[in-house]
């Protein structure tokens, strides 16, 4: 990897340029529900006032993803964000995949059909259960369970994790319904195919950065052993869950199996074939480890049945997990941080459990580990294990504790940071710790940005997608608020299709580019900030990376 070539027109600063990422904090497209422009966030708009700033696009194609129906997500945002380019995404790269039938003519696929044809075993599907096109689409898991009949398979059991969260918090039945219609169409003489478990994704399997094995442990007696409470249908498994728990939404609902004459139609046995029909990584890595390592300590599996597992893609390229995956995922190079490792640029990573990975691995193109020792430093603050409704502030104090100290250093040229409130509380529901969240962040945003001019640097204020600012259900066609059967308004848990901000916040701004907004590029995606930080650290971008939003004035 060669080094930048240094603006030579750059009059330098005294201290780094640091990139904030306010995860899920965008601009809202409706006054109610925007749980962004509702919470008094004084230092963001004093920071605002002073500084140039425009709105980048965080969604749909501008991120990699199939259309702009599409919501952006903190991985792709990520990825783009730290590589300057747009890469077809985990969505678009399966479904390419499987129009041209590559996915059903790869290693993967047949391994694991012909494994479970040779040993008469079942072909089991575990997954996030909607269309949220975030971790999973439905249509992928139809489209191989139909391939699996035509090829001959005669068991199969899905396993179903339901969402809430990249769609509407109580729409399981919605899913369940037409999903089992399909199944039924499809079953017949020599051909099985039904829901063996299920239950929600913020309650089994689907835990990442090993903030709570206990959530995969549930998961894996479930699908596995066939363990929990026993139903007739996921339908009666979500009706009576939400008649028992008042208020309960679809990512919590607790663990079933579908079981008849007491057994668990769903166990995975020896001879079975598992496939992971997510396609994005941070989720699926647990459950996958709980699968495929022989020297696992994270719960007591108690016995792993002998099976052939593949994942939808790789989700860590340089870990080689899962040993089998059905689509390989985009190849992401020359990105923003191997740039200026190359550089001798210091750089700090840093962030708490629930978005580590996001400042690390998705930022550096799907890459664990760095790419210099010597220069980078990746911090990890532990999060807590609590609900984020519970505590929405998180840790966002103590991530700007470190970052305040480390502005103040002179240690290093480029920080990186994310906060992660305004994506996990966004998540819940609940507006109320939305909003409480948003203000202290703010609180340290305020921090911060003291913290940045007495130091001389430079911070970028951004995120990755919207989610706090679309807190609310709207209806598509009047675009007026939802409202429940009790009158209040129905929550909205997903990502939002909204632009997020991008602000220059330059104390010691020197004329090296134009800081006049009205003369910046338009309808740019959050990608730009790549070569937007490089040339504030007084680089030229690479030729092939998106342009940064300002122009310079000389070069």
């Amino acid at each position: 990897m060669e080094a930048l070539k240094r603006n030579p027109s750059w009059k330098g600063r005294r201290g780094p340029v640091a990139l904030v990422i306010m995860d899920g904090a965008g601009y809202g497209k409706y006054k109610d529900g925007d749980a962004v422009a509702d919470a008094k966030m004084d230092h963001l708009t004093a920071i605002k006032a002073k500084s140039p700033h425009i709105t980048l696009k965080a969604h749909g194609k501008a991120v990699g993803l199939p259309s702009d129906e599409d919501m952006g997500n903190s991985e792709v945002g990520h990825n783009a964000m730290g590589c300057g380019r747009v890469f077809d995404q985990g969505a678009a790269l399966v479904s390419r995949s499987l129009e041209t039938g590559a996915l059903f003519t790869g290693g993967a696929w047949q391994e694991a059909v012909a494994y479970v044809k040779g040993s008469g075993g079942a072909l089991h599907f575990i997954g996030l259960f909607s269309d949220g096109n975030v971790h999973s689409h439905l249509d992928h898991l139809k489209a191989m369970i139909a391939q699996a009949k035509k090829e001959g398979v005669r068991t199969v059991r899905v396993h179903t994790l339901f969402d809430g969260r990249d769609v509407g918090e109580t729409s399981a039945l919605a899913y369940i319904d037409p999903f089992e219609a399909f199944l039924a169409e499809l079953r017949g003489p020599g051909f099985d195919a039904r829901i063996g478990s299920g239950g929600g994704r913020m309650w089994i399997t689907m835990d990442r950065y090993g903030a709570d094995w206990s959530m995969v442990e549930r998961g894996w007696n479930t699908h596995v052993h066939g363990e929990g409470r026993q139903f007739a249908s996921a339908r009666e498994a979500v009706e009576t869950c939400r008649r028992e728990i008042d208020g309960i939404i679809d990512q919590d609902l607790k663990e079933f199996v579908i079981a008849e004459n007491g057994k668990p139609i769903g166990a995975v046995r020896d001879g079975d074939s598992v496939i992971y029909f997510n396609f994005r990584g941070d989720r699926a890595l647990e459950i996958t480890a709980a699968f495929e390592e022989d020297s696992f300590d994270k719960f007591d599996r108690r016995s792993r049945p002998k099976v052939c597992y593949a994942g939808m893609m790789e989700y860590d390229g340089d870990a080689r997990v899962p040993k089998r995956y059905l689509v390989s995922p985009p190849s992401i190079d020359r990105t923003m941080g191997e740039y200026l490792a190359a550089s001798k640029i210091r750089t700090l990573a840093i962030s708490e459990t629930q978005k580590y990975g996001h400042v690390t691995y998705f930022f550096n193109g799907n890459r664990t580990g760095k790419f210099d020792e010597a220069l980078e430093d990746y911090v990890e603050i532990k999060s807590d294990l609590v609900p984020f409704e519970q505590r929405p502030w998180m840790k966002c104090a103590e991530i700007a504790d470190a970052v305040i100290q480390a502005l103040g250093s002179g240690k290093y040229d480029f920080i990186r940071l994310n906060f992660p409130n305004g994506d996990m509380v966004g998540h819940t529901g609940v507006y109320q710790a939305v909003v409480c969240s948003m203000e202290a962040m703010d609180i340290q945003l305020g921090r911060i940005a003291k913290a940045v001019e007495a130091a001389g640097g430079i911070m970028v204020v951004t995120a990755d997608h919207g989610n706090s600012d679309d807190m609310f259900e709207h209806d598509k066609k009047s675009g007026k608020v939802v409202y429940k059967e009790d009158g209040t308004p129905k929550a909205k848990t997903s990502h939002s299709l909204n632009p997020v901000p991008c602000i220059i916040y330059d104390p010691e701004y020197k004329g090296e580019y134009d800081n006049n907004p009205a003369h910046w590029r338009a309808g740019l995606g959050i990608s730009a900030l790549a070569a937007a930080c490089i040339e504030l650290l007084g680089f030229l971008p690479p030729a092939d990376y998106d342009p940064s939003p300002m122009p310079l004035t000389a070069l």
